[in-house]
């Protein structure tokens, strides 16, 4: 999934309270995955790992969630974007 060659970005879903991750073609794909399995939507964030820089941006349409209080594409709560991150680059062997 993650072979890396220029301009790669790979599109991924994390569920933070289990800590896996689905990634595909696009944000809604890998999040309707999880939601399938029965996850539940206020768990699982949108992110994007750059295999080539080993960059991880935690920012999608999906993201904004005024019931959550993410006002913005990008996840604005430190902690959660910081444990995204973690469980992105711990399953994925990103360090």
């Amino acid at each position: 999934m993650a072979e890396p060659f220029f301009g790669l970005k790979i599109k991924l879903a994390v569920d933070v309270t289990r800590e896996i991750l689905d990634g595909g073609e696009l944000h809604f794909d890998c999040e309707q995955l999880l939601l399938d399995a029965g996850i539940q939507q206020e768990n699982i964030w949108i992110a994007d790992l750059y295999p080539q820089t080993k960059e991880v941006r935690v920012e999608s349409i999906i993201n904004i969630r005024p019931r959550q209080q993410n006002m913005t594409m990008e996840v604005r709560n430190l902690q959660l974007k910081v444990r995204i991150e973690k469980i992105v680059r711990y399953l994925l062997e990103v360090m």
